[in-house]
């Protein structure tokens, strides 16, 4: 197949059009143009009276091998030449069965690709089924009691099931096709596999979480739900089993290969891994608060007189400022027609998030806004003050917000007149269990507060309309990624515990759905090589 880059088209466009752009970008008759995939397509709203698609495609054709030496100025005409992900059969001597701690996007993809290997892994997930989550999550947030073992953070399919399940990621890696190819074959809409931006929607992951478990299930995997790691031991200075506890009884599973896929958000198990001398390290990483706007403030900011196009569909956006006090403000996990969400995770400790269901179709845009932390800002060098840091700020914010999980609230423009707000403008917040009007100077340390102040109106430069005073702010947001890493080296083992494979966002080596998926299988790789077996090569 023929790969041609940036074929730019008006929204609205239809096939023939299409076709049209092809062929005169090929220099033939449409008659010779067999098949057209869409590979990619994104927006490009830099000209706000010419809001155009640009669109990368996959041509079939006759006589491919004259068109493409007709087309040799051309640099964004190249042949297509894709390799497909295969994972070979791997057999062990002793049947040993690798073990995956945790079921988020990193462990699920590793299980997935250690099962394609025939190595029947054992996955040990603290939380519950997703089908069971999404009911826990939705009684939480209309009861506001929490399940410290089912809750946005925990359970399967990881924090993300609760983010819009966006793939975007800053990575490359020709492991990224088949993770979107496997989201698309257990139920995630087609058309991640072109958007630029691609996204599941929450309302959409829980069946594709659950294609993906059966699929690891007949390919002879076991997961173990409501098992939650403890504990390792070694022998000889290599990992030998694994200690997890499941419905109140402690098992001790043998093993030689564990990948530890935890998520950012397991503190205790991270605990329990610094008591028994796993080597650790705080990492930088960022809190901040929810920033929700109208979304069709964001529309008409993004698209102009483009805006409400049904072709578009609810804009998006991605900002960031470095500031004069030496720190950077920045959004992170923007969710087009979504809503704030409740992600605590331990009692009487605050945490918010943002999602979106497919349509995107809410009345608010939200956005966390960041500020960036190091381990200079932790007031200790201990392996998780980090950690301590983020769970006394949610307790702060928890008090800010009077209990019961209701979240401090306040509008913008009252935050930058530091007063705190009594009424609510254009602009109402989505959280649920409830919110009470508090400042983010009640639970924020004052640099965070000052750097959100001098941000703020930095960013209006860039999106028209991101200070309105009615847009609303919701803490806290904490858990952007993990405050910690666990070291290890090259080969993936963990650095001082060979045989253990630190994996995903939770170990401080990726931030988001697809890198975390990724790494995953980069874990699985090397698992597989370590038993002898042949991995996949680009």
């Amino acid at each position: 197949m023929i790969r041609i880059q940036d074929i730019r088209l008006v929204p609205g466009y239809t096939e023939d059009d299409l076709r049209r752009a092809v062929g005169q970008r090929l220099h033939v008759p449409f008659t010779q143009i067999r098949e057209i995939r869409l590979r990619r397509r994104s927006v490009d709203a830099r000209d706000k009276r010419r809001v155009t698609f640009l669109l990368t495609v996959d041509v079939r054709a006759e006589g491919e091998a004259r068109i493409l030496k007709k087309c040799t100025k051309d640099h964004k005409i190249a042949a297509a030449d894709d390799k497909p992900y295969r994972v070979r059969i791997c057999h062990t001597a002793d049947g040993e069965r690798p073990v995956v701690v945790g079921f988020g996007p990193g462990g699920m993809f590793a299980a997935y690709v250690l099962a394609k290997a025939g190595l029947r892994p054992i996955v040990l997930e603290r939380g519950r089924p997703v089908e069971q989550r999404m009911a826990d999550v939705s009684a939480f947030r209309q009861t506001g009691v929490l399940l410290p073992e089912s809750n946005v953070q925990f359970g399967e399919g990881g924090a993300g099931t609760f983010s819009d399940g966006k793939l975007a990621t800053g990575i490359r890696d020709p492991r990224i096709r088949f993770v979107l190819e496997t989201f698309a074959a257990c139920g995630a809409p087609e058309e991640i596999l072109w958007q630029a931006k691609p996204h599941i929607g929450t309302d959409r992951l829980t069946e594709t979480v659950r294609g993906i478990r059966e699929r690891i299930l007949q390919l002879g995997g076991d997961i173990r739900f409501g098992a939650c790691m403890t504990g390792y031991r070694t022998e000889n200075g290599h990992i030998s089993s694994i200690v997890y506890t499941q419905d109140g009884q402690e098992t001790v599973l043998p093993t030689c290969h564990a990948i530890l896929a935890l998520g950012h958000s397991a503190r205790d198990t991270l605990e329990h891994l610094y008591a028994a001398g796993l080597p650790l390290a705080p990492k930088p990483f960022a809190m901040g608060v929810r920033i929700e706007h109208l979304q069709t403030d964001i529309d008409r900011a993004q698209y102009g007189s483009f805006a409400g196009h049904p072709a578009l569909g609810a804009a998006d956006y991605k900002l960031a400022v470095h500031l004069p006090n030496g720190r950077s403000l920045y959004t992170f996990c923007m969710c087009p027609g979504g809503e704030v969400v409740a992600a605590s995770s331990e009692p009487e400790r605050l945490a918010v998030n943002g999602m979106s269901c497919f349509a995107r179709d809410g009345r608010n845009a939200n956005s966390a806004l960041l500020v960036g932390v190091t381990p200079a800002d932790f007031g200790s060098d201990h392996p998780l003050a980090g950690m301590h840091w983020q769970r006394a700020l949610e307790a702060a914010a928890y008090r800010a917000g009077g209990g019961a999980y209701r979240a401090p609230v306040i509008r913008v423009g009252d935050f930058l007149a530091h007063r705190v707000s009594t009424a609510f403008g254009r602009v109402t917040p989505t959280y649920t269990p409830g919110t009470v009007f508090a400042s983010p100077d009640d639970y924020l340390p004052d640099f965070m507060c000052e750097t959100l102040r001098q941000g703020i109106p930095l960013m209006d430069r860039r999106l028209h309309g991101f200070a309105d005073p009615d847009a609303v702010l919701t803490g806290i947001e904490s858990r952007s990624s993990s405050p910690v890493r666990m070291l290890r080296g090259d080969d993936y083992h963990s650095i001082g515990v060979p045989g253990l494979y630190p994996c995903g966002e939770g170990a401080g080596y990726a931030g988001g759905i697809t890198s975390a998926a990724v790494d995953g299988i980069h874990c699985a790789e090397a698992v597989i090589q370590d038993l002898g077996g042949a991995v996949w090569k680009n």
